[in-house]
């Protein structure tokens, strides 16, 4: 690489060396996808249970586990302090006080914007400016790695969206496997603070990294909703998702990858009742531009649905609903979403496709739906 392209002062050489006239990085992608083919035909009998997960790998060494703990409780907080920046992230957005809490109104969706055209950074643009999602066809480029996420976290993450009207976060755990180049995402956590709420922070942190760390799991990636507005990243997310993607991959070279979901369960131009879910990753902006922002890319991801609704999940659930429902920013359930569907039926439709094999879960879950409509 030094030799081709001695300008270039970092990077591996992938995208600089050829050979028959094909770069090095062309053939790596070409071989990746061939790898990987076979890990994603047997996906759905490999992938682990959540319930699986829960067990405590006792065999594991007791200095190990400390430092993965360690690294695990600097990783969770380090997203944790980017993600308070997150919901404040517009000083245009207006805030209401209830209780000392603070509650967001829903930003206007005035339309997404093409990556082209932003340009570099410009202090007066609006950081809410929602960008759309590129393909990683359009840039000639194939898909760095591949996801596989279960029914179970798809359902938690979209029940919690759909509690409130304001923005809500949550992290994603799951497993990085570098032989195939494979992202699972096993569990959800969801956050249940509010901002203002400094005070319980650092339990919220504490209780995230121990959850991961009991079922041997590392922080993947993270969540959050767009409520009425379109489910894109905004130039904000954009950045907080590019910061997140440096700290998780750390001080070593190796790849890493994080991935940011973004749902919006009421979306006002969508009469679909299945919320739609944006899965993103951000490609770093040119080394000769630095002042540009990242490109966001739309992530494909293979849905694997789970043979039962774990209890980890239930109480999560439930603990969702005891948190938000005496809050000033509970959607109200009863009322109607359109002429012909009310707010209950909403989520009910949007989770139908998310629930596991067993058809025991629905009782379970209507009882959940009863709860719901009772608290609003």
């Amino acid at each position: 690489k030094k030799l081709v392209n001695p300008a270039k002062k970092s990077g591996c050489g992938w995208a600089s060396v050829k050979y028959k006239g094909q770069k090095l990085d062309q053939y790596k992608t070409m071989w990746l996808r061939e790898q990987q083919q076979q890990p994603l035909q047997t996906m759905e009998t490999n992938l682990a249970s959540e319930g699986e997960d829960e067990d405590i790998h006792e065999e594991e060494d007791v200095e190990n586990r400390g430092r993965k703990n360690s690294k695990l409780n600097n990783q969770v907080k380090k997203v944790e302090e980017e993600n308070k920046k997150l919901q404040t992230k517009s000083p245009q957005d207006s805030t209401l006080r209830d209780n000392g809490l603070s509650v967001k109104k829903p930003v206007k969706d005035l339309g997404p914007v093409r990556y082209s055209e932003i340009g570099s950074r410009d202090s007066g643009r609006d950081p809410c400016t929602l960008v759309e999602l590129a393909s990683f066809i359009s840039v000639n480029k194939f898909q760095p790695f591949n996801v596989a996420i279960s029914s179970n976290v798809l359902l938690l993450v979209d029940f919690h969206c759909h509690l409130t009207t304001s923005e809500v976060v949550g992290y994603l755990g799951g497993r990085w496997d570098t032989s195939t180049q494979l992202l699972t995402i096993l569990r959800a956590f969801p956050c249940r603070i509010r901002l203002s709420d400094k005070d319980s922070a650092s339990a919220v942190e504490e209780e995230i990294c121990q959850s991961l760390f009991l079922r041997g799991l590392s922080l993947v990636g993270w969540y959050h909703s767009h409520p009425y507005a379109r489910p894109l990243p905004s130039l904000q997310d954009i950045d907080s998702q590019m910061d997140y993607q440096l700290k998780l991959q750390g001080t070593t070279n190796s790849f890493q990858p994080c991935l940011a979901l973004i749902c919006g369960p009421y979306h006002q131009g969508s009469s679909n009742l299945e919320s739609k879910m944006s899965p993103f990753w951000v490609l770093p902006p040119p080394e000769q531009k630095p002042n540009d922002y990242g490109m966001p890319m739309e992530v494909e991801m293979t849905y694997v649905q789970d043979t039962f609704l774990t209890s980890d999940v239930l109480h999560e659930m439930m603990l969702l609903l005891e948190y938000y429902k005496t809050a000033s920013d509970i959607v109200k359930f009863k009322d109607k979403w359109n002429e012909q569907t009310t707010y209950l039926d909403k989520v009910k439709g949007s989770l139908a496709n998310k629930t596991p094999k067993d058809q025991s879960s629905f009782k379970v879950l209507e009882h959940i739906y009863n709860q719901l409509e009772a608290c609003s």
